[in-house]
């Protein structure tokens, strides 16, 4: 009877060890009472004896369950005896688990027990989020790919997901390639950072990743983009909003090749989707000449290939394939530089001894490159047809997106000679 009332100088006695299935009972019940995912992290933290951080599949923070703001800094950085699991749902990564034993390391089956059930609390949190991802994503998708052109049907959708189009809008494309791996989804959490950007400039702007059919070519399908309308046509709306998007971009991603190009302001919102395809236009060239960003003014001679990007996409690659993609195969398969050296000699307004300095080559490597131009294409730079024909051919590939193979200054037929990739496999 003492034991079960006190011990000694009247100091309580100490509890026995719960077993795994009392600390997963906990957790349950906070569970199944409703109260959200702060009280389930909290009953976590309690049943495996550790500071709890539960983070989403964009490593935004959802639920703290630690003894101090220190301690949740050392969590969130994994130091010390810090450790983190993976949340998922079936197949799905929803989350993370960041824990740090306040003792021994909790029991490997009752973490993941718990684990599971925060992931199941994670992903139920998320349906209405992602219902309303997913209704930005279809109304920009048909937006873009004109499936929608009333105006006013465009202003009553656009307000059903808080946004105002009354005005007008434009639109911005970013793109963010990692360039060392990732780990989660990572493009979920690019989303949600250029999102961040653009309504710190404009609360109602929208955002969603959606495929963009006939504008950049690919062997497995439409590429997802990163599209973002700003309501609003004053004319600095758009720019602060892609110079917000690239800051945050920045901030937040270490070791990313980073692009955010924005269109011109649409004051109808039938006229919406010339503004996405601006966007997407500008966001090609910028790729092309390696830049961070670029407005769809600041395109140049780009601009007057927007119709045939947006009315006839195919059209524009026929004429590539005609011009420059011989060039770009047989860079590929000698790894060679007649791509880049054509894009020198022609900036270099046909000479031949600038596009050697500015390429740290023989001015007779020059010259045999531009000689198997001729041959492959059939088009001379030395006659303005070809020269024109071929630039036009380099304006088509950067518009459509189409990045080049790159290769060694060194090819066949010169001072050190390349050998082909066919007889190397030999």
């Amino acid at each position: 009877m003492a034991s079960a009332q006190k011990q000694g100088g009247g100091v309580p006695a100490k509890a026995g060890p719960r077993s795994t299935l009392e600390a997963f009972g906990e957790v349950s019940e906070a569970l199944e009472s409703g109260a959200g995912l702060p009280a389930v992290a909290r009953a976590a933290g309690k049943a495996l004896e550790a500071s709890v951080i539960v983070l989403d599949s964009a490593s935004s923070v959802l639920a703290v369950a630690c003894a101090s703001s220190e301690d949740e800094r050392a969590v969130m950085a994994g130091q010390g005896s810090s450790e983190s699991v993976e949340l998922r749902v079936a197949d799905a990564t929803v989350g993370e688990l960041r824990y740090r034993p306040r003792g021994s390391p909790p029991d490997p089956a009752l973490l993941r027990m718990v684990a599971n059930l925060i992931g199941y609390e994670v992903e139920r949190a998320r349906v209405p989020e992602r219902a309303s991802e997913a209704a930005v994503g279809d109304f920009l998708s048909d937006l873009l790919a004109r499936r929608i052109t009333d105006r006013e049907n465009i202003v009553a959708r656009a307000q059903e997901l808080g946004s105002d189009l009354q005005d007008g809008a434009s639109m911005i494309v970013a793109r963010a390639r990692p360039q060392q791996p990732e780990e989660g989804d990572w493009r979920a959490r690019v989303l949600t950072v250029a999102e961040r950007g653009a309504r710190a400039v404009r609360r109602d702007s929208l955002a969603a990743l959606i495929e963009v059919e006939g504008m950049r070519p690919q062997v497995n399908g439409p590429e997802r983009e990163l599209v973002i309308l700003v309501p609003g046509t004053a004319e600095d709306e758009g720019p602060r909003a892609a110079d917000a998007v690239l800051a945050e971009l920045e901030s937040a991603l270490s070791h990313y090749a980073l692009v955010v190009a924005h269109s011109r302001p649409a004051g109808d919102p039938a006229d919406l989707h010339r503004a996405g395809a601006e966007a997407q236009l500008a966001a090609n060239v910028a790729e092309a000449r390696g830049l961070s960003a670029l407005s769809f003014e600041e395109t140049g001679a780009y601009r007057l290939l927007l119709p045939a990007m947006s009315d006839d996409p195919g059209e524009l690659h026929r004429f590539y394939q005609e011009t420059v993609a011989p060039l770009a195969a047989y860079d590929d398969q000698y790894e060679t530089e007649l791509v880049r050296t054509l894009e020198s000699f022609l900036d270099a307004d046909g000479n031949v001894a600038k596009t050697a300095e500015r390429l740290f080559t023989h001015r007779h490597t020059i010259r045999y490159r531009l000689d198997r131009a001729r041959e492959l294409t059939g088009l001379d730079v030395s006659s303005t047809d070809g020269r024109e024909r071929l630039s036009l051919g380099l304006k088509a590939m950067r518009a459509l997106g189409i990045v080049p193979p790159g290769g060694p200054a060194h090819e066949r037929g010169t001072e050190a000679g390349r050998v082909p990739k066919e007889q190397k496999d030999r």
